[in-house]
């Protein structure tokens, strides 16, 4: 008898671990099948105006190499201009695409390149019920349920799987993935303060950056969650290696994508994520000043001084930054599409070439209702929930969703966005939920 619970322990883990798998595998499943049915009913092509030159490009990056793509003229794009591809294009879809290619004839699988172009988006959208599983176990304090929950809807959002069906090869099929990535390594960074999980982050960043311009969106996110944290009083050192790793090395590693290049660390839409990066240093450099000082010494007098001491040298920074920039005549100005994000009338008054695009347009309440479905109605429940215990994590989780939805009323096209981060805050609601209404129905049936 002293030998059976140990056993039946045992034997229950091993019983989770399988049910976890076959959930996991069946979200799996249920985020391909809905992506295929084009393929299903129709055939195997590429459909609308930006995925085929998207596979013309792939096409002359298989047959002509990666150094002839990057200084490929297209003389058949933006006619009559033409188009100097590498400098114009993120590669990072393009790239993915002829790896996929090259190694699936390596192993005597011999496919087309369309076809690897066609099916490109749902295998990465099938791959981020996965990544979104981790992230909201992750977000949730090692909640298993609230992960498994976060695969299963984000398997079945409208708001993604409108952006990632077969076809439809655009960048936005493989850089929700690298998102999601992204904040679920720079996550556990945080948790833990591990150099591993920044290295982590930095690279699913890169490849962000590779792949699409929403790229900007992180780089602004993050340090507005770090500022978050910091007014909210929850600076530690684990938040300081995090964001200082993820910041360095991630702008070193942008700085290697051609069409971002030196604007990494000069452009406008930089600036608070630069910012961010000095005022943690100030933090930090308090931090140290206050463990390595007697508490018997620290009277108010030197904690005030010390205060005037980095205040004085951020505005001396702050002045150094200003005279170099008017002694070289160099102005970080904001672009158009910045200030279409900010001001809903922008682009209407001042770009009505991006003002034209459908998708530019903002989003009607109805859009929210029809990509989001009962999720919109579990965000305040979520949001709600995670205030009530407020972490470091699900704190950026309540920031994720609020810039997201901000963002995605100005253009709905960025619903795709909000769509998986909304299928996290929804399953941490949802999850809470029904543990509460199982927990009642055992004790009602066990009385």
């Amino acid at each position: 008898m002293a030998g059976s619970a140990p056993e039946k322990r045992a034997g229950s883990r091993t019983g989770e671990l399988v049910l976890r798998i076959l959930i996991l595998g069946l979200c799996y499943v249920l985020a391909l099948l809905p992506r295929l049915i084009a393929v299903a009913r129709f055939e195997s092509v590429i459909h609308e105006f930006d995925p085929y030159f998207n596979y013309r490009s792939t096409k002359h990056l298989v047959e002509e190499g990666f150094s002839s793509f990057l200084n490929w003229f297209d003389d058949r794009s933006w006619y009559p201009l033409g188009r100097i591809v590498g400098g114009t294009i993120y590669p990072g879809l393009m790239a993915a695409s002829a790896s996929f290619f090259w190694a699936l004839n390596a192993i005597n699988l011999n496919v087309k390149l369309v076809d690897v172009c066609v099916y490109l988006s749902p295998f990465f959208a099938a791959n981020t019920t996965l990544v979104t599983y981790y992230l909201g176990k992750e977000v949730a304090g090692g909640d298993r349920g609230v992960g498994l929950v976060a695969a299963v809807l984000v398997s079945v959002v409208p708001g993604y799987i409108q952006r990632s069906v077969a076809g439809s090869y655009d960048n936005e099929g493989i850089a929700i993935f690298a998102l999601m990535l992204t904040f679920y390594w720079f996550i556990r960074a945080v948790n833990s303060g591990s150099l591993s999980h920044c290295a982590a982050a930095c690279l699913s960043y890169a490849g962000l950056v590779s792949t699409w311009g929403g790229h900007i969106f992180v780089m602004n996110l993050i340090p507005l969650y770090v500022l978050v944290l910091l007014l909210a009083g929850r600076y530690s050192e684990r938040l300081w290696i995090a964001f200082s790793t993820f910041y360095v090395v991630g702008s070193l590693l942008s700085m290697q994508v051609p069409f971002v290049g030196f604007l990494a660390v000069s452009a406008a839409e930089y600036l608070l994520a630069m910012a961010t990066f000095v005022v943690l240093q100030g933090f930090a450099a308090s931090s140290f000043v206050k463990q390595h000082i007697p508490a018997s010494h620290q009277t108010p007098e030197l904690l005030a001084s010390a205060k005037r001491v980095l205040f004085r040298a951020a505005g001396a920074i702050l002045l150094s930054i200003v005279c170099l920039s008017l002694v070289t005549g160099y102005r970080p100005l904001w672009t158009g599409r910045f200030w279409a994000l900010v001001d809903p009338t922008y682009a209407s008054r001042m770009l009505p070439l991006i003002a034209s695009v459908s998708e530019h347009q903002p989003a009607a309440w109805t859009s929210f209702f029809f990509d989001l479905h009962i999720i919109t109605f579990l965000i305040p429940a979520g949001m709600y929930r995670c205030l009530q215990k407020p972490t470091d994590a699900n704190i950026f989780l309540v920031v994720l969703v609020m810039s997201s939805v901000y963002f995605a009323s100005i253009m709905v096209r960025l619903i795709v966005v909000l769509a998986p981060c909304a299928c996290v805050l929804a399953a941490v609601a949802l999850s809470h939920t029904l543990r509460v209404y199982t927990a009642q129905l055992r004790r009602v049936g066990g009385g």
